[in-house]
Protein backbone atom coordinates (compact mmCIF):
# COMPACT_ATOMS: atom_id res chain seq x y z
CA UNK A 1 0.00 0.00 0.00
CA UNK A 2 1.26 3.46 -0.92
CA UNK A 3 2.70 5.42 2.01
CA UNK A 4 1.59 8.90 0.99
CA UNK A 5 3.55 10.56 3.80
CA UNK A 6 6.85 9.42 2.27
CA UNK A 7 5.99 11.15 -1.02
CA UNK A 8 4.00 14.02 0.47
CA UNK A 9 6.12 16.84 -0.94
CA UNK A 10 5.88 15.70 -4.56
CA UNK A 11 2.23 14.68 -4.27
CA UNK A 12 1.44 18.28 -3.23
CA UNK A 13 2.92 19.63 -6.45
CA UNK A 14 0.46 21.27 -8.80
CA UNK A 15 -0.08 18.97 -11.76
CA UNK A 16 1.33 15.94 -9.94
CA UNK A 17 -0.90 14.64 -7.16
CA UNK A 18 -1.72 11.10 -6.09
CA UNK A 19 -2.47 9.98 -9.67
CA UNK A 20 1.09 10.67 -10.75
CA UNK A 21 2.41 8.92 -7.66
CA UNK A 22 0.29 5.88 -8.45
CA UNK A 23 1.81 5.82 -11.96
CA UNK A 24 5.30 5.75 -10.46
CA UNK A 25 4.31 2.92 -8.13
CA UNK A 26 3.04 0.89 -11.09
CA UNK A 27 6.10 1.51 -13.27
CA UNK A 28 8.98 -0.82 -14.08
CA UNK A 29 12.29 0.87 -14.92
CA UNK A 30 15.52 -0.81 -15.98
CA UNK A 31 18.83 0.92 -15.17
CA UNK A 32 21.79 -0.39 -17.19
CA UNK A 33 24.94 0.38 -15.23
CA UNK A 34 25.40 1.17 -11.53
CA UNK A 35 28.37 3.50 -11.92
CA UNK A 36 28.70 7.27 -12.04
CA UNK A 37 25.42 7.87 -13.88
CA UNK A 38 23.58 4.90 -12.42
CA UNK A 39 24.14 5.89 -8.78
CA UNK A 40 22.12 9.15 -8.85
CA UNK A 41 19.53 7.62 -11.18
CA UNK A 42 18.97 4.74 -8.78
CA UNK A 43 18.89 6.93 -5.69
CA UNK A 44 16.37 9.43 -7.03
CA UNK A 45 14.09 6.85 -8.64
CA UNK A 46 14.13 4.82 -5.44
CA UNK A 47 13.30 7.88 -3.35
CA UNK A 48 10.55 8.86 -5.81
CA UNK A 49 8.75 5.54 -5.28
CA UNK A 50 9.16 3.65 -8.56
CA UNK A 51 7.41 0.32 -8.09
CA UNK A 52 9.99 -1.97 -9.68
CA UNK A 53 13.59 -1.15 -10.57
CA UNK A 54 15.89 -3.51 -12.44
CA UNK A 55 19.66 -3.07 -12.27
CA UNK A 56 22.26 -4.58 -14.63
CA UNK A 57 25.95 -4.43 -13.70
CA UNK A 58 28.77 -6.95 -13.29
CA UNK A 59 31.50 -4.56 -12.13
CA UNK A 60 33.14 -4.32 -8.72
CA UNK A 61 33.75 -1.21 -6.63
CA UNK A 62 37.25 0.23 -6.89
CA UNK A 63 38.79 3.04 -4.88
CA UNK A 64 38.89 5.32 -7.93
CA UNK A 65 35.08 5.02 -8.25
CA UNK A 66 34.27 6.64 -4.92
CA UNK A 67 34.66 10.31 -5.86
CA UNK A 68 31.69 10.07 -8.22
CA UNK A 69 29.79 6.82 -7.50
CA UNK A 70 28.10 7.99 -4.34
CA UNK A 71 26.18 4.83 -3.49
CA UNK A 72 29.43 3.24 -2.32
CA UNK A 73 32.00 3.85 0.40
CA UNK A 74 35.50 2.65 1.28
CA UNK A 75 34.21 -0.55 2.87
CA UNK A 76 32.65 -1.57 -0.46
CA UNK A 77 35.93 -1.68 -2.42
CA UNK A 78 36.18 -5.09 -4.07
CA UNK A 79 32.47 -5.88 -3.69
CA UNK A 80 30.08 -6.27 -6.59
CA UNK A 81 28.48 -2.88 -7.20
CA UNK A 82 25.07 -4.38 -7.65
CA UNK A 83 25.16 -6.04 -4.23
CA UNK A 84 26.47 -2.98 -2.39
CA UNK A 85 23.89 -0.79 -4.15
CA UNK A 86 21.03 -3.11 -3.25
CA UNK A 87 21.77 -2.86 0.47
CA UNK A 88 21.60 0.93 0.47
CA UNK A 89 18.65 1.23 -1.88
CA UNK A 90 16.58 -1.21 0.18
CA UNK A 91 17.38 0.84 3.27
CA UNK A 92 16.43 4.03 1.44
CA UNK A 93 12.97 2.83 0.44
CA UNK A 94 11.69 -0.64 1.38
CA UNK A 95 8.55 -0.06 -0.70
CA UNK A 96 10.49 -0.44 -3.97
CA UNK A 97 11.01 -3.88 -5.48
CA UNK A 98 14.45 -4.49 -6.99
CA UNK A 99 15.57 -7.10 -9.49
CA UNK A 100 19.31 -7.39 -10.01
CA UNK A 101 21.24 -8.87 -12.91
CA UNK A 102 24.89 -9.42 -12.01
CA UNK A 103 25.98 -9.73 -15.62
CA UNK A 104 26.85 -7.66 -18.64
CA UNK A 105 24.08 -6.96 -21.10
CA UNK A 106 24.94 -8.71 -24.36
CA UNK A 107 22.95 -9.73 -27.47
CA UNK A 108 22.22 -13.14 -25.93
CA UNK A 109 20.40 -11.73 -22.87
CA UNK A 110 19.42 -8.20 -23.94
CA UNK A 111 15.95 -8.96 -25.32
CA UNK A 112 14.97 -11.03 -22.29
CA UNK A 113 16.12 -8.39 -19.79
CA UNK A 114 14.79 -5.32 -21.56
CA UNK A 115 11.40 -6.75 -22.52
CA UNK A 116 10.18 -6.87 -18.90
CA UNK A 117 10.49 -3.12 -18.28
CA UNK A 118 8.60 0.02 -19.32
CA UNK A 119 11.55 2.42 -19.59
CA UNK A 120 15.25 1.72 -20.12
CA UNK A 121 17.90 4.11 -18.79
CA UNK A 122 21.35 3.86 -20.37
CA UNK A 123 23.97 4.60 -17.71
CA UNK A 124 26.78 2.75 -19.47
CA UNK A 125 30.21 4.06 -20.40
CA UNK A 126 31.03 2.28 -23.64
CA UNK A 127 29.87 2.63 -27.23
CA UNK A 128 29.25 -1.06 -27.89
CA UNK A 129 26.55 -1.27 -25.22
CA UNK A 130 24.98 2.02 -26.30
CA UNK A 131 24.48 0.76 -29.84
CA UNK A 132 23.24 -2.58 -28.52
CA UNK A 133 20.65 -0.91 -26.26
CA UNK A 134 19.59 1.39 -29.07
CA UNK A 135 18.88 -1.59 -31.31
CA UNK A 136 17.10 -3.64 -28.65
CA UNK A 137 14.89 -0.77 -27.52
CA UNK A 138 14.01 -0.02 -31.11
CA UNK A 139 12.96 -3.62 -31.72
CA UNK A 140 10.92 -3.81 -28.52
CA UNK A 141 9.62 -0.23 -28.82
CA UNK A 142 10.91 0.75 -25.38
CA UNK A 143 11.72 4.36 -24.45
CA UNK A 144 15.47 4.79 -23.97
CA UNK A 145 16.89 7.58 -21.80
CA UNK A 146 20.47 8.24 -22.82
CA UNK A 147 23.18 9.95 -20.79
CA UNK A 148 26.90 10.43 -21.38
CA UNK A 149 29.75 12.35 -19.76
CA UNK A 150 33.17 13.55 -20.87
CA UNK A 151 35.47 15.49 -18.52
CA UNK A 152 33.30 18.58 -17.81
CA UNK A 153 30.52 18.04 -20.36
CA UNK A 154 27.40 15.89 -20.44
CA UNK A 155 24.61 14.87 -22.81
CA UNK A 156 21.02 13.71 -22.22
CA UNK A 157 18.40 12.55 -24.72
CA UNK A 158 15.16 10.57 -24.88
CA UNK A 159 15.13 8.08 -27.75
CA UNK A 160 12.45 5.82 -29.19
CA UNK A 161 9.40 7.86 -28.14
CA UNK A 162 7.24 8.97 -31.06
CA UNK A 163 6.28 12.60 -31.49
CA UNK A 164 2.88 13.79 -32.70
CA UNK A 165 3.90 13.13 -36.30
CA UNK A 166 4.82 9.54 -35.47
CA UNK A 167 8.57 9.95 -35.84
CA UNK A 168 11.21 8.98 -33.32
CA UNK A 169 14.94 9.50 -32.92
CA UNK A 170 17.44 6.77 -32.11
CA UNK A 171 21.04 6.83 -30.94
CA UNK A 172 22.14 5.72 -34.40
CA UNK A 173 20.36 8.73 -35.93
CA UNK A 174 22.54 11.12 -33.95
CA UNK A 175 25.72 9.07 -34.09
CA UNK A 176 25.53 6.84 -37.20
CA UNK A 177 29.30 6.30 -37.40
CA UNK A 178 30.92 4.90 -34.25
CA UNK A 179 34.34 6.25 -33.29
CA UNK A 180 37.44 4.21 -33.93
CA UNK A 181 38.92 2.39 -30.93
CA UNK A 182 40.90 4.79 -28.78
CA UNK A 183 39.54 7.84 -30.61
CA UNK A 184 37.32 8.87 -27.68
CA UNK A 185 39.16 8.15 -24.41
CA UNK A 186 37.12 7.27 -21.32
CA UNK A 187 37.33 8.77 -17.84
CA UNK A 188 40.03 6.25 -16.86
CA UNK A 189 42.35 8.11 -19.22
CA UNK A 190 41.22 11.75 -19.23
CA UNK A 191 39.39 11.99 -15.90
CA UNK A 192 35.98 13.36 -14.95
CA UNK A 193 34.80 15.88 -12.37
CA UNK A 194 32.95 13.84 -9.76
CA UNK A 195 29.81 15.99 -9.67
CA UNK A 196 29.22 15.77 -13.44
CA UNK A 197 27.66 12.26 -13.49
CA UNK A 198 25.55 13.41 -10.55
CA UNK A 199 24.15 16.25 -12.65
CA UNK A 200 23.54 14.13 -15.75
CA UNK A 201 22.18 11.16 -13.81
CA UNK A 202 19.77 13.41 -11.95
CA UNK A 203 18.51 14.75 -15.28
CA UNK A 204 18.09 11.20 -16.59
CA UNK A 205 15.98 10.35 -13.54
CA UNK A 206 13.97 13.51 -14.14
CA UNK A 207 13.24 12.51 -17.74
CA UNK A 208 12.11 9.08 -16.56
CA UNK A 209 9.68 10.59 -14.04
CA UNK A 210 8.32 12.95 -16.72
CA UNK A 211 7.71 10.07 -19.10
CA UNK A 212 6.02 7.93 -16.45
CA UNK A 213 3.73 10.63 -15.08
CA UNK A 214 3.10 12.76 -18.17
CA UNK A 215 4.26 15.99 -16.54
CA UNK A 216 6.34 18.57 -18.38
CA UNK A 217 8.02 18.18 -21.75
CA UNK A 218 10.55 15.33 -21.94
CA UNK A 219 13.53 15.58 -24.29
CA UNK A 220 11.76 13.57 -27.00
CA UNK A 221 13.69 13.83 -30.28
CA UNK A 222 16.05 16.28 -28.59
CA UNK A 223 19.62 16.24 -27.34
CA UNK A 224 20.59 18.43 -24.40
CA UNK A 225 24.22 19.30 -23.71
CA UNK A 226 25.69 21.01 -20.66
CA UNK A 227 29.16 22.31 -19.79
CA UNK A 228 29.43 22.57 -16.01
CA UNK A 229 32.46 24.88 -16.15
CA UNK A 230 30.40 27.75 -17.52
CA UNK A 231 26.82 26.36 -17.33
CA UNK A 232 26.34 26.73 -21.05
CA UNK A 233 23.49 24.49 -22.09
CA UNK A 234 21.94 23.80 -25.45
CA UNK A 235 18.98 21.74 -26.64
CA UNK A 236 19.15 20.48 -30.21
CA UNK A 237 15.88 19.44 -31.81
CA UNK A 238 16.18 16.69 -34.38
CA UNK A 239 13.93 17.51 -37.30
CA UNK A 240 11.68 14.93 -38.91
CA UNK A 241 13.99 14.84 -41.93
CA UNK A 242 16.58 13.07 -39.79
CA UNK A 243 14.23 10.70 -38.00
CA UNK A 244 13.34 7.14 -38.84
CA UNK A 245 9.92 5.84 -39.76
CA UNK A 246 8.13 2.87 -38.19
CA UNK A 247 10.34 0.27 -39.87
CA UNK A 248 12.78 -1.67 -37.69
CA UNK A 249 15.96 -3.34 -38.96
CA UNK A 250 15.05 -6.89 -37.98
CA UNK A 251 12.76 -8.99 -35.84
CA UNK A 252 13.34 -10.13 -32.26
CA UNK A 253 14.06 -13.67 -33.49
CA UNK A 254 16.62 -12.44 -36.02
CA UNK A 255 18.31 -10.31 -33.39
CA UNK A 256 18.62 -13.18 -30.91
CA UNK A 257 19.94 -15.59 -33.56
CA UNK A 258 22.21 -13.29 -35.54
CA UNK A 259 25.98 -13.03 -35.11
CA UNK A 260 25.71 -9.70 -33.34
CA UNK A 261 29.24 -8.99 -32.13
CA UNK A 262 29.46 -5.29 -31.43
CA UNK A 263 32.28 -3.00 -30.59
CA UNK A 264 31.10 0.52 -31.26
CA UNK A 265 28.67 -1.06 -33.72
CA UNK A 266 31.45 -2.77 -35.68
CA UNK A 267 32.02 -6.50 -36.04
CA UNK A 268 35.44 -7.51 -34.81
CA UNK A 269 36.65 -10.27 -37.10
CA UNK A 270 39.86 -11.94 -35.98
CA UNK A 271 39.98 -10.66 -32.40
CA UNK A 272 39.66 -13.47 -29.87
CA UNK A 273 37.57 -13.13 -26.71
CA UNK A 274 39.09 -15.24 -23.95
CA UNK A 275 37.00 -16.39 -21.01
CA UNK A 276 38.71 -16.40 -17.56
CA UNK A 277 39.36 -20.15 -17.78
CA UNK A 278 40.77 -19.84 -21.30
CA UNK A 279 42.89 -16.87 -20.26
CA UNK A 280 44.54 -18.83 -17.43
CA UNK A 281 45.66 -21.48 -19.93
CA UNK A 282 46.54 -19.33 -22.95
CA UNK A 283 48.49 -16.75 -20.94
CA UNK A 284 51.04 -19.47 -20.06
CA UNK A 285 51.67 -20.60 -23.63
CA UNK A 286 55.07 -19.98 -25.26
CA UNK A 287 55.48 -16.80 -27.30
CA UNK A 288 52.50 -15.23 -25.49
CA UNK A 289 52.55 -11.77 -23.98
CA UNK A 290 49.91 -10.35 -21.64
CA UNK A 291 49.53 -6.56 -21.77
CA UNK A 292 47.67 -4.70 -19.03
CA UNK A 293 46.30 -1.54 -20.69
CA UNK A 294 45.05 -0.02 -17.43
CA UNK A 295 46.82 2.84 -15.70
CA UNK A 296 49.71 1.55 -13.54
CA UNK A 297 48.00 2.42 -10.23
CA UNK A 298 44.79 0.48 -10.93
CA UNK A 299 44.02 -2.55 -8.75
CA UNK A 300 43.98 -5.50 -8.43
CA UNK A 301 47.17 -6.62 -10.11
CA UNK A 302 47.32 -9.69 -12.32
CA UNK A 303 48.84 -12.86 -10.89
CA UNK A 304 50.34 -13.93 -14.25
CA UNK A 305 53.43 -12.47 -15.99
CA UNK A 306 52.49 -9.29 -17.85
CA UNK A 307 53.72 -5.92 -19.00
CA UNK A 308 51.95 -2.63 -18.34
CA UNK A 309 51.22 -0.32 -21.29
CA UNK A 310 48.32 2.12 -20.73
CA UNK A 311 45.90 2.26 -23.65
CA UNK A 312 46.80 5.89 -24.33
CA UNK A 313 50.44 4.85 -24.92
CA UNK A 314 49.84 1.60 -26.80
CA UNK A 315 50.63 2.95 -30.26
CA UNK A 316 53.98 4.31 -29.03
CA UNK A 317 55.14 0.89 -27.82
CA UNK A 318 53.84 -1.32 -30.64
CA UNK A 319 57.39 -1.85 -31.95
CA UNK A 320 58.34 -3.51 -28.67
CA UNK A 321 55.75 -6.28 -29.13
CA UNK A 322 57.63 -9.22 -30.65
CA UNK A 323 55.47 -12.08 -29.39
CA UNK A 324 53.07 -13.58 -31.91
CA UNK A 325 50.34 -14.20 -29.35
CA UNK A 326 49.07 -11.06 -27.64
CA UNK A 327 46.40 -10.90 -24.93
CA UNK A 328 45.23 -7.53 -23.63
CA UNK A 329 43.65 -7.04 -20.22
CA UNK A 330 41.86 -4.19 -18.43
CA UNK A 331 39.35 -3.78 -15.61
CA UNK A 332 36.11 -4.56 -17.46
CA UNK A 333 37.13 -5.55 -21.00
CA UNK A 334 36.33 -2.25 -22.73
CA UNK A 335 39.82 -0.76 -22.98
CA UNK A 336 41.40 -4.12 -23.77
CA UNK A 337 38.99 -4.58 -26.67
CA UNK A 338 39.87 -1.10 -27.96
CA UNK A 339 43.54 -1.94 -27.63
CA UNK A 340 43.10 -5.22 -29.49
CA UNK A 341 41.53 -3.35 -32.40
CA UNK A 342 44.42 -0.87 -32.44
CA UNK A 343 47.00 -3.66 -32.50
CA UNK A 344 45.10 -5.57 -35.17
CA UNK A 345 45.13 -2.52 -37.43
CA UNK A 346 48.86 -1.90 -36.90
CA UNK A 347 50.28 -5.44 -36.67
CA UNK A 348 47.96 -7.18 -39.10
CA UNK A 349 46.65 -10.72 -39.15
CA UNK A 350 50.09 -12.33 -38.75
CA UNK A 351 49.68 -11.81 -35.01
CA UNK A 352 47.15 -13.63 -32.84
CA UNK A 353 45.44 -10.84 -30.88
CA UNK A 354 42.85 -11.32 -28.18
CA UNK A 355 41.61 -9.88 -24.92
CA UNK A 356 40.18 -11.05 -21.59
CA UNK A 357 36.41 -10.85 -22.05
CA UNK A 358 34.89 -9.00 -19.11
CA UNK A 359 38.31 -8.00 -17.83
CA UNK A 360 39.77 -8.56 -14.39
CA UNK A 361 36.31 -8.05 -12.89
CA UNK A 362 35.11 -11.17 -14.71
CA UNK A 363 38.28 -13.04 -13.79
CA UNK A 364 37.89 -12.27 -10.08
CA UNK A 365 34.18 -13.06 -10.15
CA UNK A 366 34.88 -16.57 -11.46
CA UNK A 367 37.55 -17.10 -8.77
CA UNK A 368 35.14 -16.01 -6.03
CA UNK A 369 32.46 -18.39 -7.30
Amino acid sequence: MLNSERYDRQIKLQGFGIKAQDKLAAAKVMVIGAGGLGCPVLQYLTAAGIGNIGIVDDDRVSLSNLHRQILYNSDDVGKLKIEAALVRLNAMNPEVQFTIFSERIIPKNAVKIVSEYDIIIDCTDNFATRYLLDDVCRILEKPLIFGAIYQYEGQIAVFNVRNKEGFTAHYRNLFPEPPNPGEVPDCNEVGVLGVLPGVIGTLQATEAIKLMTGIGEPLINKLMTIDILNYQTAVFEITSLHLTDKNIPYSIEEFEDMNYQLHCGIELAGIKNFSPSEFKVVSKLPDTIVIDVREPEEQPKLDVPYISIPLSQLKEYVNQINNRNVILVCQSGNRSLSGAKILQEILGREYSIGHLDGGINHLNKEIDE
